[in-house]
């Protein structure tokens, strides 16, 4: 039985993508998957996450412009910044995130900010 959760992990490593992808299933949330901000735009558009996770620095369209860009649409889906850099508790303010998440980040601490934030 799935979740009623949809989320969508937005990271250019395709290990962490299909490593958290695989954790949230396991969990029986819904995941879908992107590569970069462009394609998470496309895919927020075309089904509607209720929660993002997002790594910042990314090719094609980083984390920043798809914040931006997601709420300049009106669009408040809670996002979750997951990076491997120290300043992940500042860049996830800068784009008025609800959480981070450092990498390498804890399993309990992935499920505790998804349990969390996904309504």
């Amino acid at each position: 039985m799935q979740r009623s959760c949809l989320i969508l992990v937005v990271d250019d490593d395709p290990s962490i993508r299909a490593t958290v992808t695989e954790i949230l299933e396991l969990e029986l949330y819904d995941v879908r998957s992107a590569p970069n901000g462009a394609a998470a735009l496309r895919a927020v558009t075309e089904d509607p996450p209720a929660l993002v996770l997002l790594d910042m620095r990314m090719p094609v369209m980083d984390g920043w412009t798809f914040a931006r860009t997601l709420r300049d649409r009106g669009d408040s889906t809670p996002i979750v910044v997951m990076t491997a850099a120290k300043d992940a508790r500042v860049w996830a303010k800068e784009i008025q995130a609800d959480a981070y998440l450092s990498k390498p980040f804890e399993l309990d601490d992935l499920l505790g900010v998804v349990e969390r934030l996904c309504t």
